[in-house]
């Protein structure tokens, strides 16, 4: 039976490592797939929860003596350092692999260097296959560790000429529940999801992950984030309600900035030191205009209702754009339909000088 290429090896791992997303972190979501001499498959993982055994690992354990003389592919250089888990490094040079395939280098840098250790052991290195797809299967965990800030997602929901509610405030609902749904599925893959207290106070948002179908929530619950400057958030507001972890994030905590409300970058700043790698800004154009004027948003996920209005809120307010020139320029990645809605994922163009 012939074997696999590193190619087509690097492509199941990357597959495998998605499987992570939305339970590894504040760890990166990783794939590993071993191969024998002969380059045949003998053993497959991906890091599945913090805390718990690294790709490699797991991997190794399925091929056993199988791995010896073999090649391990991931796609995240395997870390150096003893945390919960020992090093992935000594682990594949105990197993007697003769070559390591790496897609990306691994930018923490308490984790780095288990290239330079299995070199030195006399592993043979390789780097760099496949490592656009690794890159944007683990792009929110690599910004963030390399900048010291989470990757920010924009969502919003709108009809198609851009307003989030009627002229009377009314906006349950504006998309389908189709796209309800897949809100709350994206929010199972971040650590934060975050509102204005605006939002708060007009809609009284749960800001938690559930199944809409039964109402249940998911196990795995990402921290609510309110941006409250002067800390209006009331009492009995549903985002205290337990379900989930609760951040009233205000100005006298956080720090303030030159207009008084709470400085977003210090913000960022300290959702990362708290393990947030990824964050969902939902809820507020006020607030996502001030996200999108100070750069710091990473990608858009809009839902666009076939609806028209022709009055009322928009879905972003004041970015900082004053004229055409100064327009957010987006390069759109995905336009998918969900139920009678359109999903449109777009990034932002950066902006020259």
């Amino acid at each position: 039976m012939a074997g696999v290429s590193v190619d087509e090896a690097m492509r199941r791992a990357v597959e495998l490592a998605a499987r992570g997303l939305g339970t590894t972190s504040p760890n990166p979501v990783v794939g590993c797939v071993l191969l024998d001499a002969a380059g045949q498959v003998v053993g497959e993982g991906f890091h599945a929860y913090t805390g718990g055994p690294h790709a490699e690992i797991v991997a190794l354990a399925q091929a056993g003596e199988r791995a010896r003389g073999g090649t391990a592919v991931v796609t995240l250089e395997p870390c150096d350092h003893t945390g919960r888990t020992g090093p992935c490094s000594t682990a594949l040079v105990r197993a007697g692999v003769d070559r390591v395939v790496i897609a990306v280098p691994d930018p923490n840098p308490l984790a780095t260097g288990g290239a330079a250790t299995l070199r030195a052991a006399g592993v043979q290195v390789d780097t760099g296959v496949r490592a656009y797809e690794a890159e944007a299967g683990n792009i929110a965990w690599l910004t963030s560790m390399r900048r010291g800030w989470p990757y920010v997602i924009w969502k919003f929901a709108a009809t198609l000429d851009g307003r989030s509610a009627a002229a009377d405030g009314t906006s349950m609902w504006i998309t389908s529940e189709a796209a309800r749904m897949d809100v709350h599925a994206l929010r199972g893959t971040v650590d934060a999801v975050l509102a204005g207290v605006g939002t708060v106070l007009v809609d009284d948002p749960r800001l938690t992950a559930r199944n809409l179908r039964d109402g249940t929530l998911a196990i795995r619950q990402p921290l609510r984030v309110v941006v409250d400057s002067a800390g209006r958030t009331p009492a009995d507001a549903r985002v205290r309600d337990g379900a989930a972890r609760t951040w009233i994030a205000t100005a006298a905590e956080v720090g303030a900035g030159p207009d008084g409300r709470v400085d977003l970058p210090a913000l960022l700043a300290e959702l990362h030191r708290r393990g947030v790698r990824a964050a969902l800004l939902e809820g507020g154009p006020k607030l996502a205009g001030a996200f999108l004027a100070a750069g710091l948003v990473d990608k858009i996920v809009g839902y666009v209702a076939p609806r028209l209005l022709g009055a009322g809120p928009t879905a972003l307010l004041d970015a900082g754009v004053t004229t055409i020139a100064e327009a957010i320029d987006l390069e759109f990645i995905d336009v998918t339909q969900v139920g009678p809605d359109l999903r449109i994922t777009a990034l932002p163009r950066k902006r020259e000088g």
